[in-house]
């Protein structure tokens, strides 16, 4: 239990938050689904990606959902430097990553309950 919540017990409870400014939308998004993805599909604890680009095309954020805080960290440390790699030449600068905890989401169907 973490500040009165129950933690899901087979369910999503990281996200590593990324903004960063966009130079080639189109080349980003190839290279991830291309590059990125496949990676992500190998870590131990992966669940899901999502990536947002916002309308002008020039700046994007991505949140991936983790089953544990460790596996997410594993791949901060192990991968996420050669992801940074493969992307290079369609970002400015390194992304910013932020860990979050879930609370709750309705797109995964996930509920953290409040302790009684």
């Amino acid at each position: 239990m973490v500040n009165g919540l129950r933690e899901p017990s087979e369910y999503l409870n990281q996200r590593w938050l990324s903004e960063f400014p966009l130079w080639h939308r189109d080349e980003f998004t190839q290279r991830l689904e291309k590059d990125v993805l496949p990676l992500l599909r190998k870590q131990k604890g992966f669940q899901d990606e999502i990536t947002f680009v916002g309308q002008s095309g020039t700046e994007a954020f991505a949140i991936s959902l983790w089953d544990k805080a460790e596996n997410a960290e594993a791949y901060n440390r192990a991968t996420y430097p050669e992801v940074t790699k493969i992307l290079a030449t369609a970002i400015d600068g390194n992304p910013q990553v932020e860990t979050y905890d879930v609370a709750n989401s309705t797109f995964h169907k996930i509920a953290v309950a409040v302790a009684a």
